[in-house]
């Protein structure tokens, strides 16, 4: 069988965005951390993310926060709230000569149409990324 745009040998398919910024890697961190960038990342939070935690926001995305490693990257579980499957998020900040690189990607997704529907949905939250932290600095 062919293997389809995204898909993997092991965790599903997969999709991932880049978005260098004209921050430092420090201030682009600092940025998608704080209560504004996480609700424009992640969405609005029902009590804080901590390591090794489950979490909720408002609009119905559950998970649990599997890695965290300060202004280097984060990965967690992420699931919509119709899902019947739960993926895997990683977003990482990459600093070079000043300017910052944020990457994200999803893996374990069920099949080429939820690639496509999360495909669509990062990148507006990358732009949304992008608009703020432009707006902001």
């Amino acid at each position: 069988m062919e293997k389809q745009v995204g898909q993997t040998k092991d965790v599903g398919f997969q999709f991932g965005i880049r978005k260098t910024v004209p921050i430092s890697a420090e201030l682009a961190w600092n940025f998608l951390f704080s209560a504004k960038g996480l609700e424009t990342w992640l969405g609005k939070l029902n009590h804080e993310l901590e390591l090794k935690k489950e979490y909720e926001t408002v609009n119905g995305i559950t998970g649990f926060v599997r890695v965290f490693k300060p202004k280097s990257h984060i990965r967690l579980n992420w699931k919509l709230k119709d899902w019947p499957n739960m993926s895997t998020v990683q977003l990482r900040v990459i600093g070079k000569q000043g300017k910052a690189t944020i990457a994200i990607h999803q893996e374990k997704l069920l099949n080429a149409e939820q690639r496509s529907k999360m495909k669509e949905y990062w990148i507006k939250v990358i732009q949304k990324i992008d608009k703020e932290i432009k707006k902001s600095h």
